[in-house]
């Protein structure tokens, strides 16, 4: 009875923490920690310095790119591919932003294209809701696909002490099947949005908003763009100097012979990952104009850094419950979890749901996974499973999409759950799993 009262003590900080957003949920993990030891005389588990260590740096060297305009040289490349095909920007605005994201480890550079897309949309007599619900949704999918986001670095750091018949999955092999299955998902949501809707001109909501001719202006007003904007010397190379770091952090995972020895062996992918995103922010630094200062004001700085506080606290209480339970866990779960394996990818889910970060799901649950008995293969696979925060319209980009579009179009239903993203969610998180599920397969993973 002792495990049911702790696990929903845990539910509990965690409905309340994301209710209260920001650091709280991390906080909330506080109260957890302090109740099962003191209360419980439970050993306090080990909160994971190394995942926080590497969000740490990869984070402080996203927020030296956008700090330093290098930010802006990617998004400027984003727009002249739409505004070339505005005919296909259904399909293409999903995997312009999941790119994005995948480069730069964070779905807040969303926020910049989405009056782009929604311009580009509207101008050519395209219903917004097409593209920027499933750009949205592909944003937020690249975070399982980038070799720089917080939850795939914490996903590799966990699989290091999980190796399959004595090898590891290492940060290469996990993003061999991350990448192509969540590309996978993102263009199952291309081919669902391009058809999804109303078209404008058989809308007879959208006619009747345009009728009136105040109306009519604001719905299609002026042009965003980033056209024409000059970019300085410094900001290329700031661009250039963050994809090198990205690069060379590739070729090292991909030829471990090219990495030092420690102990006699090459040394580990999560400390390889944060020396070189904190020698590139460095030099952005050096090389550019960046006002250090300026990197702990933006947004990608002060979304780390809380991703940094909800993985500690709601890890660290994770692993103090189910520590101490680890014995009857296994006994209990460990042939349900052989039977179904996918029950660990709605667990996974709906965990992300709770929390709102991919990071913070993955830090909760796949330790507790790998402990009871879930074969690493299965994490992979349903590692797109992360993302289930789209099921209620309640994520900063959702609500960003909702207001950037003028013509109404992308919104939330009578019934909050049959809002705008939850279909291209779905689509794209199922496809995705299911494509992992079958190239960790072919892998020989399972």
């Amino acid at each position: 009875m002792d495990i049911l009262l702790q696990v929903a003590i845990i539910l509990a900080c965690l409905f309340y923490g994301a209710r209260k957003g920001g650091v709280a949920l991390g906080l909330l993990g506080g109260i957890g920690i302090v109740v099962m030891t003191f209360v419980f005389k439970l050993p306090p588990g080990k909160p994971p310095v190394d995942v926080m260590l590497t969000i740490i740096a990869v984070v402080a060297a996203s927020a030296t790119l956008q700090a330093s305009g290098g930010l802006e040289v990617l998004l400027q490349g984003a727009e002249k591919v739409l505004r070339r095909n505005p005919k296909y920007i259904s399909i293409l605005a999903p995997f312009v932003t999941c790119f994005l994201t995948i480069l730069c480890g964070t779905g807040h550079v969303v926020y910049t294209m989405l009056p782009i897309i929604y311009d580009v949309a509207i101008k050519n007599n395209i219903r917004p809701e097409r593209p920027m619900a499933a750009s949205t949704i592909a944003s937020q999918m690249g975070i399982m696909a980038s070799p720089v986001s917080v939850a795939i670095v914490s996903l590799v750091a966990f699989l290091a002490k999980a190796p399959i018949g004595g090898h590891v999955i290492d940060f290469v092999m996990l993003l061999s099947i991350s990448i192509p299955s969540t590309l996978a998902g993102v263009l199952a949501i291309g081919i669902f949005s391009w058809f999804r809707g109303k078209d404008l001109d058989q809308d007879k909501e959208f006619q009747q908003r345009i009728a009136d001719p105040e109306t009519r202006n604001f719905v299609y007003g002026e042009s965003a763009t980033l056209l024409g904007k000059a970019l300085s010397k410094s900001q290329w190379s700031a661009m250039w100097i963050f994809i090198s770091a990205i690069v060379v952090v590739a070729i090292l995972g991909a030829f471990p012979s090219l990495r030092p020895l420690v102990n006699g062996k090459p040394l580990s992918m999560v400390l390889t990952i944060q020396m070189f995103m904190l020698l590139a922010g460095a030099l952005i630094i050096i090389f550019t104009k960046t006002d250090p200062m300026a990197i702990g004001k933006n947004e990608v700085f002060r979304a780390g850094m809380i991703a940094v506080v909800a993985v500690f606290g709601i890890a660290w209480m994770a692993d103090t419950v189910f520590e101490g339970h680890l014995k009857e866990l296994k006994a209990a779960l460990a042939d349900v979890v052989k039977a179904y394996p996918w029950t660990y990818a709605i667990a996974l889910l709906l965990v992300s749901k709770l929390v709102n970060s991919q990071a913070a799901a993955i830090s909760a649950m796949v330790p507790v996974a790998l402990a009871i008995g879930v074969p690493p293969g299965y994490v992979v696979a349903f590692g797109a499973a992360a993302y289930g925060y789209y099921i209620l319209p309640t994520y900063p980009s959702d609500l960003a999409a909702i207001q950037f579009d003028r013509s109404g179009t992308t919104r939330i239903g009578k019934y909050v759950i049959n809002h705008s993203f939850i279909l291209p969610g779905l689509i794209g998180v199922s496809t995705a799993c299911a494509a992992g599920f079958v190239l960790t397969s072919v892998r020989g993973l399972l």
